[in-house]
């Protein structure tokens, strides 16, 4: 039996009752102050295996969308990017 699994996106997919229970029991906090201790574990974690201080952040935007793109390549190399489905 084959099952499809549609990773286009968060909208079109539905959590199951346990992923439910996970989010209303979940600790919460605001993790632009720190805050949320999910992401506070999820960053460390991060860190640790890639051997780095701590998480990178960016401040969004522009910077959020190059940031994946200068960590794979060395300064002067270039990339070409585009759209999906042009």
């Amino acid at each position: 039996m084959n099952r499809t699994i549609d990773l286009r996106s968060d909208t079109v997919t539905l959590p199951t009752p346990a992923m439910r229970a996970a989010m209303a029991q979940a600790e919460l906090g605001d993790d632009v102050y720190g805050e949320d201790p999910t992401v506070n574990r999820l960053e460390a974690l991060a860190a640790e295996r890639l051997g780095k201080e701590g998480p990178g952040r960016g401040v969004g935007g522009t910077q959020g969308n190059l940031r994946p793109g200068r960590s794979h390549g060395r300064r002067g190399e270039e990339a070409q990017v585009g759209r999906q489905g042009q």
